[in-house]
């Protein structure tokens, strides 16, 4: 079942302040309405239809990803066909066309291969440089992405909870683009390296933490929260 939130219930009241001053043109943007089932990555009203900005941009969720966007439906297409349309793969956004002659092998279906980064092997603490451990793990990805048709890689960064929400928030994004940015320095595409940060919102060490005073060994025991997620999608 799809989750309203009173934040996307905000957002929506805005976004349709926006709209009333949008310029004509884009006031006939095709409405997205998606199925209603699962988790769906865009913003949507009572209607199940997609809300967009003034310009026409479909307004994304925090459960954004380009899987999440290929997999949500919207009738026939995924949703992602219409908002982000370079990222879904073109072969999922075309009605197959009937035809005497047998069909033609389906094409690769994209596949995923999602990596986590060891966090002490990429940056030290309140640090976003890639130390010398992370640069060799990010070596061998840009080599796997090269053996692929790659449609697109995500990286995802992540902190512990020590700082506040506001500057660890910064932090993850700064590791997250230092990621991008070694990536594109060995040969990946810079527009097929998309990037996010989560903050501290998104720990793995749970509260396993908790009981530990000693502020050297709880940075240590944090440790796997400081880290940089990468998902690579593409076909072979």
């Amino acid at each position: 079942m799809i989750k309203q939130t009173k934040k996307q219930m905000l957002m929506l009241a805005a976004i349709a302040s926006i709209g009333l001053s949008a310029p004509s043109a884009y006031a006939q943007v095709k409405d997205v309405v998606v199925d209603g089932k699962g988790e769906v990555p865009y913003v949507i009203d009572a209607r199940n239809v997609v809300a967009r900005s003034g310009t026409g941009l479909c307004w994304r969720t925090g459960y954004w990803s380009p899987a999440a966007a290929s997999t949500a439906m919207a009738g026939q297409f995924p949703v992602g066909c219409e908002c982000d349309s370079d990222i879904v793969a073109k072969d999922k956004c075309v009605a197959p066309v009937a035809a005497a002659k047998p069909a033609p092998a389906p094409a690769p279906k994209p596949t995923a291969d999602k990596i986590k980064l060891a966090a002490d092997a990429l940056f030290d603490f309140d640090k976003a440089t890639l130390k010398p451990e992370g640069r060799a793990k990010l070596d061998d990805l840009a080599a796997k992405s090269k053996q692929l048709k790659l449609e697109v890689i995500l990286a995802v960064g992540h902190t512990d909870r020590l700082g506040s929400d506001a500057y660890n928030q910064k932090l993850s994004e700064r590791r997250a683009a230092a990621v991008k940015t070694y990536l594109v320095s060995k040969g990946v595409e810079a527009n097929r390296v998309y990037t996010e940060g989560k903050g501290e919102k998104q720990p793995v060490t749970g509260n396993k933490c908790d009981n530990i005073k000693n502020r050297k060994a709880l940075i240590e025991c944090l440790q796997p929260d400081r880290r940089v997620e990468v998902e690579v999608i593409g076909s072979k």
